[in-house]
C-alpha cells in the first residue's frame, strides 16, 4: 500500500525538496502552502502522515495541529525555523509526534517519517496489555482507562504501550526516546515530558484522581503496578 504524506510549508523550495526525498522512497506526496489549505487538504485527502511547518500564513502550524487533533490521531512531524525549546514543546503539547529544526537533512526527515509510519501500522500481536484498569488492545490500537476509551496519537500510544508492558519499571527519558525513535537524541529528551503530560491529561482528565503514570524524580517515569 502506498502511504500518503501531506507536506505543508509556505516555502516552495522546501516543499520541493521534501517531496523529492519522499517520492524517492515511494510515498505519494500532496502539498499545501498555508494553514487553511492544509486543513482543507487534510480533510479531503486523509493522508497517513503530515509534515507541518510552524510558521504558516492564514493559520499557524500550531493552530492547524490543534484543529487536526480534535478530529484525528494522524502522525504529525512539526518543522520549525526556531531553535527555541519552548516552541518545540508547545507543538508537542498540542499533539505533534516529532519535530525537526530547519535547516534539516532530508535523509533524517525520511527516517523519522518511516519510523512514525512504522509505529502507526497495526501490530501482528493479537493480544491485550492489561495493567489495572488500563487496557491496551495492540491489534486494534485502542486504549481504555477505567472503561473509558482514550484517543491517543501514534507516539503517545507507543509510549504507553512500553510503560504498560513493564508496570513498576522505571524508564529514563533517554531510554524511552531510544525505544521510540531507535536513536537517542540528548537535545530531545525533554520532549518525553510533553508526551507524558498529554498522556496523563487524556488518561485521567479529572485532575483530582491519581495518574497512571508516575514521575520518579531524578530517574524517569513508570506506570503504576496493578493493585
Amino acid at each position: 500500500m502506498i502511504r500518503k504524506v501531506l507536506v505543508v510549508d509556505d516555502e516552495k523550495k522546501i516543499v520541493d525538496i521534501v517531496r523529492a526525498y519522499l517520492e524517492r522512497e515511494g510515498y505519494r506526496v500532496i502539498t499545501a502552502f498555508d494553514g487553511e489549505t492544509a486543513l482543507k487538504t487534510f480533510r479531503q485527502e486523509k493522508p497517513d502522515l503530515i509534515i507541518l511547518d510552524l510558521m504558516l500564513p492564514r493559520l499557524s502550524g500550531n493552530e492547524v495541529c490543534r484543529a487536526i487533533r480534535k478530529e484525528s490521531d494522524i502522525p504529525i512531524i512539526m518543522l520549525t525555523a526556531r531553535d527555541e525549546l519552548t516552541d518545540k514543546i508547545v507543538g508537542l503539547e498540542l499533539g505533534a509526534d516529532d519535530y525537526l529544526t530547519k535547516p534539516f537533512e532530508g535523509r533524517e526527515l525520511v527516517a523519522r517519517a518511516k519510523a512514525i509510519l512504522r509505529r502507526s501500522e497495526p501490530k501482528s500481536e493479537n493480544r491485550l496489555i492489561q495493567a489495572g484498569s488500563l487496557t491496551i488492545d495492540l491489534e486494534r490500537r485502542q486504549v481504555t482507562a477505567g472503561g473509558r476509551q482514550v484517543e491517543l496519537t501514534t507516539t503517545e500510544f507507543e509510549l504507553l504501550r512500553l510503560l504498560a508492558a513493564h508496570p513498576g519499571r522505571v524508564f529514563s527519558r533517554s531510554e524511552l526516546l531510544d525505544r521510540l525513535q531507535g536513536d537517542s537524541y540528548e537535545a530531545y529528551e525533554r520532549t518525553i515530558d510533553s508526551h507524558i503530560k498529554n498522556l496523563r491529561r487524556k488518561l485521567t482528565p479529572d485532575a483530582s484522581k491519581p495518574s497512571y503514570i508516575h514521575t520518579i524524580y531524578g530517574a524517569g517515569y513508570k506506570l503504576e503496578e496493578p493493585k
